[in-house]
């Protein structure tokens, strides 16, 4: 929501305000000068009023889905990884949702093993799933999100998992967005997409949006199909003294995502990959209840409720690391998973203003169940590296457990003085987790894996704006956060006993839930009325970090890090004309160990050479060590031209600087591949055309210069040639595996907007 800022009159004489007020004025007059609009940024999960984002002590991003849509995004990581500073994303899975996206140096990733850090909202809702704390992009309507907004620091008010920051979605009503698109895409890698949106008004306060979306392609590289599929309706009533929507989404996909690959067999043929089939199949349905009141005396009610099933299952053909012929032919095994989940919450917020208090009090509970199977059977890999599975399934693990989480907060923001406020807030986190082992007792396994852990912390967070003058405003504060440990790293965290995510789990000892505290501070401000820039600075330190250790062998568990570090500086500046916009952005980030530790890395050449550590597989992480999958630099550049007023052109830049390799955690990797990958830099094309009558042209080139590059990697043990045949067991050895970006590729498409479309 944006409202026309004040005006500020300047003694410097305008001849274009004198020239257009000439009939009315007589004599020389002062000119006026617009400042740039005011934008109102939510500070809770709750949706209702929010904050002029001058008001926010930190370096806020924000985005609607317009601009989604003028930058033809697949979806919102590769959005975000264009478009907001301090965000990259790494590949690791291959397939284009199934990203992890950073920010920060902090992880929002849908695969289990992931170290997460960044909570995930849509309308009100955290869609970060019990079991792993894992966000599924793919089950995200990106044709139905009316604004983005990624707030930094350990804002306690968006309880568990916001260590690095929050990303807060917010869907389209019939009411904001009315009219209708229907929209065809299609092009490389034989993807074809579609999206249909429908939003009307009801009588004088009712609202009513539809949005349908399906995405299906063969992928860039072999035997990597994908296929997509969503259903997003939402109606409600908007009347002055209340409003209240009820949404329901559904989203089904199935994502084949083959995973890194050898540098050796990347410098032969990028297409190909290592094992098959690595596919996930996801299905979630999730209804949604908001509700805002005005009770009078300035107080207002907001409260949102939430049922949500989710179901997931995944198959992994992956190499046996048993294998042995002639005693044990079976190269390959097929890892299999079942994952159910139940869950519903309520939160409530009252808020009130009062003099020079904005106040708030909310409090919200969560309650998940779920359910988890996992089997493998053995085989042998055909001549395209599947799995033929030869011999019965095997159940390994069957497990049910529940999380619950009760929460109590409370906001203030303080009007000090004209143009300095002061912003206070704390939140109260009471998390239990519950494991129960039914496979024992049904299936007579041989595992224990009861177990129960219980979490609490009080989180505060204070911060103070300063508006300088109307076009520059200082900022600084403090932040605290915490995330609990979720059931998937609480079942596996021994180091006797390896998992291999996310298809097995080990009784195992509790493990601490992560504190993280950041600082920031900065400058934003303005220049004329279409130039903005900002610069801040920021510190995060994690205690008791989750970090998943490899042993390379496609296993690992979950353990406690002393300490970590997340610090840096963005530095950002846009304008915006009638004929030409731009941005720039960079970032630098130092994510770092700050505790000394020996943690496994089987293909590390230091393994076993520490004489701190005892383990022949194990290295030492030092204080300073950088932490793996980030880039310490990022640079990010955006032109949008419109040539004439019924098209326009556009290019975006994104470059980054090498990172390390997981299983690189030391640095000190010393093999030809040095254990990182390289950095990189990409540039898209857009183009759109309006032919009239509601319809428009438009095309987009990805990775214009066809940029051979990776997004990660790791270190593991290769057991194929670089034609991708099966080696004796005696000739595996350790190698850099990469995960590829995909190469250049053209999509055109045609929308008709129908109505009163935005």
């Amino acid at each position: 929501m944006q409202y026309p800022r004040r005006r500020v009159r300047h003694r410097a004489p305008a001849w274009a305000a004198l020239i257009a007020c000439a009939p009315a004025l007589h004599a020389q007059t002062a000119p006026v000068t617009t400042l740039p609009p005011i934008e109102v940024v939510g500070t809770t999960p709750l949706p209702g009023s929010g904050v002029p984002k001058d008001q926010i002590p930190a370096n806020v991003q924000t985005a609607d889905g317009k601009r989604l849509r003028q930058l033809q995004s697949l979806n919102l990581p590769e959005f975000m990884a264009s478009q907001l500073a301090s965000v990259n994303i790494n590949e690791t899975q291959g397939n284009p949702f199934q990203m992890d996206l950073n920010y920060r140096g902090f992880t929002a990733s849908p695969l289990l093993g992931t170290s997460q850090g960044l909570s995930v909202y849509l309308d009100g809702v955290r869609i970060n799933e019990p079991f792993g704390d894992v966000v599924n992009w793919d089950l995200i309507p990106s044709g139905a999100l009316a604004n983005v907004t990624l707030l930094p620091g350990s804002n306690p008010l968006f309880g568990l998992n916001t260590l690095g920051g929050a990303l807060v979605l917010q869907t389209k009503s019939g009411d904001t967005h009315p009219g209708g698109e229907l929209e065809v895409r299609g092009g490389s890698f034989g993807r074809i997409s579609t999206e249909f949106s429908d939003g009307r008004k009801l009588g004088e306060h009712g609202h009513l949006f539809a949005a349908l979306g399906s995405f299906d392609e063969d992928g860039w590289r072999a035997y990597s199909p994908s296929r997509l599929r969503h259903l997003f309706l939402k109606g409600g009533e908007r009347a002055p003294d209340h409003s209240w929507a009820l949404s329901l989404l559904h989203g089904e996909s199935r994502l084949v995502g083959n995973g890194p690959l050898p540098e050796s067999m990347l410098a032969r043929d990028r297409r190909q990959i290592y094992t098959r089939p690595d596919q996930t199949n996801n299905r979630v349905t999730m209804l949604t209840l908001n509700a805002t009141r005005q009770l009078g005396a300035g107080f207002e009610l907001a409260s949102t409720a939430y049922t949500r099933r989710m179901r997931a299952s995944t198959v992994n053909g992956d190499l046996n690391d048993d294998y042995d012929p002639p005693d044990t032919p079976e190269s390959g095994v097929a890892n299999r998973t079942r994952t159910s989940e139940r869950g519903a919450g309520l939160a409530l917020q009252l808020s009130k203003t009062a003099g020079a208090h904005r106040l708030g009090v909310g409090l919200s509970y969560d309650h998940a169940q779920h359910n988890f199977e996992q089997s493998h059977a053995a085989g042998v890999l055909d001549a395209t590296r599947a799995v033929v599975v030869t011999q019965d399934v095997q159940v390994n693990a069957l497990i049910a457990g529940t999380s619950r989480t009760a929460s109590a907060y409370v906001s203030d923001i303080v009007t000090l003085a004209p143009g300095l406020n002061l912003s206070l807030s704390g939140r109260y986190n009471n998390t239990r987790v519950r494991t129960t082992d039914i496979g024992r007792a049904t299936l007579g396994l041989g595992t224990s894996l009861d177990g129960e852990g219980r979490f609490t912390k009080f989180n505060p967070a204070a911060g103070l704006t300063w508006q300088l003058t109307p076009a520059l405003t200082a900022f600084g504060g403090y932040s605290q956060g915490n995330r609990a440990p979720s059931p998937i790293e609480l079942g596996c965290s021994d180091p006797e006993h390896a998992c291999v995510l996310p298809n097995a789990l080990q009784g195992d000892p509790p493990l601490k839930q992560v504190v993280a505290r950041t600082l920031e501070a900065g400058l934003r401000g303005s220049v004329g009325a279409d130039l903005r820039w900002n610069a801040s600075v920021f510190r995060t330190v994690n205690r008791d970090d989750l970090l998943f250790i490899s042993n390379g062998r496609s296993a690992g568990y979950f353990t406690n890090f002393g300490r970590t570090l997340r610090q840096g500086v963005e530095l950002g500046v846009s304008q915006r004309s009638s004929a030409l916009d731009w941005s720039l952005s960079y970032s630098y980030l130092r994510a770092s160990f700050e505790s000394s530790a020996c943690v496994l890395s089987v293909s590390n050449s230091g393994a076993g050479t520490s004489p701190a550590c005892a383990g022949a597989d194990e290295i030492e992480v030092r204080p300073g060590d950088r932490l793996p999958g980030l880039p310490a630099h990022s640079l990010k550049l955006t032109i949008d031209a419109r040539p004439a007023p019924n098209w326009s052109v556009g290019a975006q830049l994104a470059a980054y600087s090498s990172q390390f390799v997981r299983g690189n955690e030391n640095n000190a990797h010393q093999a030809d591949d040095a254990g990182q990958v390289g950095g990189y830099a990409l540039v898209n094309l857009t183009a759109n055309w309006k032919l009239g009558a509601g319809l428009e042209l438009f095309a987009k080139v990805s990775n214009l210069f066809d940029r051979r590059y990776a997004s990660g990697g790791l270190l593991a043990r290769n057991a194929f040639d670089p034609r991708g045949n099966l080696l004796a067991p005696a000739d595996w050895h350790h190698e850099q595996f990469a995960a590829p970006g995909a190469p250049r590729a053209l999509w055109v498409g045609a929308r008709w907007s129908f109505g009163s479309s935005d």
